[in-house]
């Protein structure tokens, strides 16, 4: 039996057909792909679900040839000019990511490579000047990496652990970074309030988490309550990084395929999911004293975790969202 329904013949024939079409019916793609999306298919996929490529079959080469000339642009005019034609701010943003570069996904050697560090200091850059509504966040660095590693799909074969970035050609590395630089926009323009100043989208989700959990788990809430622990101790690092950062970086793209099937459901999912996340350790938590319940929560035990115990976080926290939209209060406490 497969470990991931991704993989499964017959999804995978629905995937090629939908994807066939002369234009793909973004309703039924979605449907399809938040139970996974097979990991050739999943570029393709991606681009489709964020809005980035068009569904129109006859329109998607045109638009994603104008949209990667347009960030090949932007590398010169932002990115490739001495410190001097910068402004403070722009220099300190620079800085800031400089910083945060090396710390990205740090157990994935891949990561480390120097031409890998330079394509995501130069997305995160570019990006920043941008948006500067929001600028660079700490954390943004990581929602970049699943984007380069699943269009870095298509130009290497086998692990991630084999792939040396320094055997691309230029122009391959900037197609990568384009793409991820497109969709890493169409994502945060979905959750934009989580990224500005004092982030307040984020300060909301960790407060509607907090009112979740006491309505599904009243003990492991109280006793959290008692011991004075914070939802945002812990949860704001897990809405920030979108969990990247709690599971292994090998199942990061399973996950992901459901976040981009959610479209505009994807942060109310979110706080579902966090609750399904900390939920999996009720038991656990409820013999654990304050500091105990602290560096367990920032260094939670996935590290041998497969698709397998992934799917069951995601269907419970889905069947959780059922039941709420259906009855919003059939789980209040008495």
């Amino acid at each position: 039996m497969p470990e991931s329904r991704s993989l499964d013949t017959a999804r995978v024939a629905k995937f090629k057909k939908e994807l066939s079409a002369p234009a793909v019916d973004l309703d039924a793609l979605r449907e399809l792909s938040w139970s996974g999306v097979p990991p050739n298919l999943r570029p393709t996929v991606w681009r489709l679900l964020l809005g980035y490529a068009p569904p129109n079959a006859d329109r998607r080469e045109t638009v994603l040839a104008r949209k990667r000339q347009e960030y090949r642009e932007w590398v010169p005019q932002y990115y490739d000019i001495p410190n001097e034609d910068r402004s403070d701010d722009e220099i300190h943003t620079l800085r800031q990511i400089s910083v945060d570069c090396p710390r990205t996904v740090p157990d994935v050697p891949f990561f480390q490579q120097t031409l890998m560090q330079t394509a995501i200091e130069r997305v995160l850059y570019i990006w920043a000047i941008r948006h500067p509504a929001s600028g660079y966040v700490q954390g943004i660095n990581d929602l970049l990496t699943p984007f380069l590693t699943v269009f870095l799909s298509e130009v290497f074969e086998g692990d991630i652990d084999t792939w040396v970035v320094s055997k691309l050609s230029e122009d391959t590395l900037l197609q990568v970074e384009a793409d991820s630089y497109w969709c890493l926009s169409k994502l945060l323009d979905g959750i934009q309030d989580h990224y500005t100043f004092a982030q307040p989208g984020i300060q909301r989700l960790v407060f509607r988490l907090k009112e979740l959990v006491r309505r599904i788990d009243e003990p492991v809430s109280r006793h959290m309550e008692e011991h004075h622990l914070e939802f945002l101790q812990f949860a704001f690092r897990w809405f920030n990084c979108l969990l990247i950062r709690e599971i292994p970086f090998s199942i990061v793209g399973r996950l992901w395929d459901t976040y981009l099937s959610e479209g505009d459901g994807f942060a109310e999912f979110l706080v579902y999911l966090c609750a399904s996340f900390l939920l999996t350790w009720s038991e656990q938590l409820q013999q654990m004293d304050f500091q105990e319940m602290v560096l367990f929560l920032q260094h939670v035990p996935t590290k041998r975790w497969s698709e397998k115990e992934l799917d069951m976080v995601l269907s419970r926290a889905f069947m959780w969202r059922v039941m709420f939209n259906r009855s919003p209060r059939h789980l209040n406490s008495s």
